[in-house]
């Protein structure tokens, strides 16, 4: 493992710092691997914060401003802890028109949370995407992989429901 892990770490982020010494090792001599690297790293990690940005400017022997400006240019990637689930609001303009911001509302009432943040019980990650592909659903919306048609704040609370009955029950939602 790079030795500039912090010997600090929990057992659960050295075991995480090492699958991404793992993944750079695999790909550091491969140009243009740098993308590869940040979306594994965030898949083990969850997001990318700047230690971990560093750590892997430093294991592929480039500037960490490069890895953080590729961080910064692409939306895929986040400097901040998400939630357990992301739900992606469509405000694209069928989705819009038809009530888009209503649901944007209801949603933020409903978490307690702004556009681009995360609940304070870590379970919801909330963005704005400008288009699922879903315009005759709109207003649509994801959570997670599963698209919603034809929302309205009326609606919301059952989907939402969901996730968050799964979640204490640990299983998958239907």
């Amino acid at each position: 493992m790079n030795e500039k892990v912090n010997t600090d770490l929990s057992a659960q982020e050295r075991e995480q710092y090492e699958a991404v010494a793992r993944v750079i090792e695999q790909y550091r001599q491969k140009p243009g691997s740098l993308i590869m690297v940040l979306h594994a790293a965030q898949e083990i990690f969850g997001y990318l914060p700047m230690e971990l940005q560093q750590f892997i400017a430093d294991g592929m022997d480039i500037p960490v401003s490069e890895v953080c400006g590729v961080v910064s240019f692409y939306s895929f990637f986040s400097t901040q802890k998400r939630g357990k689930h992301t739900i992606r609001m469509c405000q694209g303009t069928a989705c819009y028109v038809r009530g888009g911001k209503k649901v944007v509302e209801a949603i933020k009432k409903e978490l307690g949370v702004e556009v681009g943040g995360t609940t304070a019980d870590g379970q919801f990650t909330f963005e704005i995407v400008r288009c699922i592909g879903s315009c005759g659903l709109a207003p649509a919306m994801m959570v997670d992989d599963d698209v919603y048609k034809q929302v309205t704040p009326t609606k919301l609370r059952c989907i939402l429901a969901q996730y968050t009955e799964q979640d204490e029950q640990g299983g998958e939602t239907a």
